[in-house]
């Protein structure tokens, strides 16, 4: 029986969480607070450019493979969350179990640049 690799996990990236905020007058402002720090393997995977009022985005999904945490808890990623590495985000837009034992979670996220 053959065992597979475990993922490299060499990125250092903070889990943030939206917040949102009453204005006053309404509405609402939003901003992002850190959860925690997570060691993560980033892949690329497809990208495309997608038009923008004035101008264009490019738009690069990634696959981020990190430890897998308990449902429930508040360090497993959720699809509205991001990932930061710096001044990079990565939003997240799905999660699955990356092994047959759970052992590791695959975040399908999107980075987002302006050139």
């Amino acid at each position: 029986m053959t065992r597979s690799r475990a993922p490299q996990l060499r990125r250092r990236l903070v889990l943030e969480d939206p917040q949102r905020l009453s204005d006053g007058a309404g509405g609402y402002s939003e901003s992002w607070a850190p959860l925690g720090v997570v060691w993560a393997g980033l892949s690329a995977q497809t990208g495309r450019t997608a038009g923008q009022e004035g101008g264009s985005l490019s738009l690069q999904r990634y696959k981020i493979t990190l430890r897998a945490t308990p449902q429930g808890s508040l360090s497993r990623p959720r699809p509205w969350q991001r990932f930061r590495q710096g001044q990079r985000l990565f939003r997240i837009e799905a999660i699955s179990e990356a092994d047959p034992g759970g052992r590791y979670l695959e975040c399908q996220c999107i980075e987002e640049v302006a050139p």
